[in-house]
């Protein structure tokens, strides 16, 4: 089990908003920058351009934050099958596949769910202990990049949930900068950001403020 990594300043992609740069020398400058967690997160792209995708960030990562990819269980199978030095993966909620991550990826994998409410937390609960590492709790403020997310949480909302989470949690969803040492305050274990990175000039320079922060927040 994976509950004591440090998930930190957690960076999700988006091809698009990475623009020119491309995803893999964003991934790179971030991590550079102390990015403790990566997700790869492609909808559009095919299963063999997934797979493609994970190696090239693994390479450029190279064992100095976990990497993980959304929701493509099967593409994280092929990814260890390989020998690709992924870490695991996150799902959506009501989405079966948590448990089939956690069995056919082992004990060892990151296992991330999405949740928003009380009741998703109750459902984890219910789960064989083991089976999930973290929750993405959120959206914390409403973002344009999941516009069908639900009603935000704040950081009072998003408290409110960690403390009653069965496993830790990683704010997710619209945050801000400023969001960072209240967030933790409020018992992130992580705090995901997508634009705030991907469209950010200086993608290392960014990183390293926000590391700063959430260690300053310590």
């Amino acid at each position: 089990m994976n509950e004591l990594h440090d998930y930190g300043i957690y960076f999700i992609t988006d091809r698009e908003l990475c623009g020119e740069r491309g995803v893999k020398e964003t991934v790179r400058a971030a991590v550079d920058g102390g990015v403790r967690t990566v997700q790869l997160r492609d909808k559009h792209s095919s299963f063999d351009q997934q797979l493609q995708q994970l190696e090239e960030l693994a390479e450029v990562i190279d064992g100095r934050a976990a990497l993980v990819i959304n929701d493509r269980v099967d593409v994280a199978v092929e990814a260890y099958r390989r020998g690709i030095a992924i870490d695991g993966v996150h799902v959506g909620q009501g989405d079966a596949a948590v448990v089939q991550a956690r069995e056919e990826l082992g004990p060892d994998a990151i296992v991330g769910l999405t949740a928003n409410t009380e009741e998703h937390l109750q459902a984890v609960a219910a789960l064989p202990e083991g089976t999930v590492d973290y929750l993405g709790v959120g959206v914390i403020r409403p973002t344009s990049t999941k516009p069908d997310h639900p009603p935000a949480l704040g950081i009072d909302g998003f408290r409110h949930l960690n403390s009653v989470s069965p496993v830790p949690t990683v704010a997710i969803g619209g945050v801000r900068e400023e969001d960072i040492s209240p967030l933790r305050a409020a018992g992130a274990a992580g705090i995901c950001f997508v634009s705030a990175l991907c469209a950010a000039p200086d993608a290392e320079a960014t990183a390293r403020r926000f590391v700063a922060q959430w260690h300053g927040a310590s």
